[in-house]
């Protein structure tokens, strides 16, 4: 009965909006009016698809605007071959469609966004993964085809981790990174687990000072691990290889760069092992530079001292078998500061009456602002050795970062998803800290940004009327959970993890309750239904697939010295049976 009542509504709604929009077009066209104001009468009229203010409907497809806005730019999703010279653009138009749909008088410190977009409200008791390190960035164990495995009856994480009790502050944690891994037994439900998810930290998966030896010949104080993924290279092995971003910084006492930072995307290999009681790993101890930002395509420390490039995620295309992709961030090449935004940056629609003028944005100074998505193909098997290709999506003038890209393929279509902050947008737009979509038909395409244009998929709520601050020093007056979470990592069947950043003024430093979005088409909703209200476990993470590897299990138990029972292979398949 729900859904012939829902139904019954859309019948109604195409109605009225299709009277709507006739009787206002006619009531245009019956004077003499321009070409201009006619499209606009027609764009004000209500129409089917168009997202009402806050509304909790599946966002549409429609890219017809919102009045007193600018039109989205048109996107064809037309594939091109991935070393095609053709870049996408996310552009001043698209991004405009966030604030379009934003509800202009909610009151100070509620959210101003569509619902459907919008993360749940995470309670600010929540409970903490770890006592000892603060935990941020999160990936998975995955295959070529992003599938999440477990390892003989465990699932496993990464993250990014740092030492709560070594002396520095939440916000210094990024030259302190550490990537660690904690792991759980399969298959348990998340109600059957403890409230902070059940993982148990396993520590560091890189030994002490190995990733240096990239920054041999350099100059440089401390160094760090930076985000990326790990890949199982046989689904049925133990072999993985990290892929990571590597940072050296020069500073000074007061923590002052001397030189800009230097951020290599580099590859170190390594075994995963499991036994009845614990996960481990080996390895890891080789660590091989695969790619430099180059000045050319991917803008260097030289050309701007505050450049992004890091987090790699690597794959494969199913429309190229046996050909591996990399997605990271990056920004486009070019000396900070030039003016250097065009007219395809802006991506306006001819002869829009709400359109900016280029010397308009210019005079603003959004042009600091120039996120890239980079792709990359590898050149042999081993994955060692990697070449720049073209960037895939472009944001010059829109906003500065496009972190943790990551390559999400469903029914046909190709995603990606990136994640951005509310304070690195341009002047002139804006948006909340959060998951931003894009899709076409294949690896390189004219990505459509997701939900009427805009891109926004999962943001925090967000009061968009009111100035943001910071996660460490908010606006009172704002949403007390515009920095609850960060960081998402999109997960097979759109679940979504993160970490905490800020609620209600209680810093985090561990996982978030995973939510789940819907994704069809070039549209998305959370998915209320998942969880309590949309809010699943903490560190919800489940692997859909699973590396059932007895030889290794059984050398690794022989390593340890694990007593078992004379039915030993018995043991192991019980064990493994009752976890999967």
């Amino acid at each position: 009965m729900a859904n012939v009542r829902r139904r019954n509504l859309t019948l109604k709604m195409a109605l009225v909006g299709t009277l709507a929009l006739t009787t206002t077009a006619h009531a245009a066209l019956a004077r003499d009016v321009t070409p201009d104001e006619q499209r606009e009468a027609v764009r004000v009229a209500p129409h089917v698809g168009m997202m009402p203010h806050a509304a909790r409907l599946f966002p549409g497809t429609s890219l017809t605007g919102v009045p007193g806005f600018p039109l989205p730019t048109i996107h064809t999703q037309q594939a091109y071959a991935p070393d095609a010279d053709f870049t996408a653009h996310w552009t001043r138009a698209d991004a405009m469609q966030i604030k379009a749909h934003s509800n202009p008088s909610v009151a100070a410190g509620q959210n101003s966004l569509p619902g459907q977009l919008i993360m749940p409200d995470i309670p600010a008791d929540f409970p903490t993964i770890n006592p000892d390190v603060w935990v941020w960035d999160t990936w998975t164990l995955i295959d070529k085809h992003a599938n999440q495995f477990s390892y003989n009856g465990w699932e496993v994480i990464f993250c990014l981790t740092a030492d709560k009790n070594a002396g520095y502050g939440f916000d210094d944690r990024h030259t302190h990174a550490r990537i660690g891994f904690f792991y759980r037994r399969a298959g348990i439900p998340a109600d059957k687990r403890p409230a902070n998810g059940g993982w148990i930290y396993g520590g560091h998966i890189i030994p002490e000072g190995a990733q240096e030896q990239v920054f041999a010949g350099t100059t440089y104080t401390i160094t760090a691990e930076w985000s990326g993924s790990m890949r199982l290279l046989d689904p049925n092995s133990n072999q993985v290889s990290l892929f990571y971003t590597d940072m050296a910084f020069n500073r000074n006492a007061a923590g002052q760069d001397i030189t800009p930072a230097q951020a290599v995307i580099t590859q170190s290999l390594g075994q995963i092992h499991a036994d009845f009681n614990h996960v481990w790993f080996t390895g890891f101890t080789t660590h091989t530079p695969l790619l430099r930002p180059d000045g050319v395509l991917y803008q260097n420390g030289a050309q701007n001292p505050y450049y992004n490039f890091r987090d790699p995620f690597t794959f494969e295309d199913p429309n190229h078998p046996g050909v591996n992709y990399m997605v990271f961030e990056g920004n486009t090449p070019g000396q900070r500061g030039i003016p250097n935004c065009t007219a395809t940056d802006l991506g306006y629609r001819p002869n829009d009456p709400h359109a900016e003028t280029l010397q308009q944005v210019l005079d603003s100074g959004a042009y600091y602002q120039k996120a890239a998505i980079g792709l990359a193909v590898a050149e042999d098997a081993s994955l060692s050795k990697w070449k720049f290709l073209t960037p895939l999506v472009e944001a010059n003038c829109v906003n500065d970062q496009t972190e943790r890209p990551q390559m999400y393929i469903k029914d046909g279509k190709y995603y990606i998803f990136t994640i951005s902050h509310r304070t690195t947008y341009a002047a002139g737009v804006d948006g909340p800290d959060g998951v931003y979509g894009f899709v076409g038909n294949g690896i390189r395409s004219d990505f459509q940004p997701m939900n009427y244009g805009s891109g926004l998929v999962l943001g925090n709520p967000t009061d968009l009327n009111t100035a943001a601050g910071t996660d460490y020093d908010a606006n009172p007056q704002q949403n007390p959970r515009a920095f609850q979470s960060y960081s998402h990592y999109v997960m097979p069947g759109g679940l979504v993890e993160s970490f905490i950043d800020t609620v209600e003024n209680r810093r985090g430093g561990t996982l978030s309750p995973t939510v789940k979005v819907q994704i069809k088409s070039d549209a998305s909703a959370v998915d209320l239904r998942y969880g309590n209200g949309g809010l699943g476990g903490y560190g919800d993470i489940p692997a859909n697939r699973a590396d059932v590897n007895i030889a290794g299990f059984i050398q690794d138990l022989a390593s340890q010295n694990t007593p078992v029972g004379p039915n030993v292979n018995g043991q192991i398949h019980s064990f493994l049976n009752a976890k999967q």
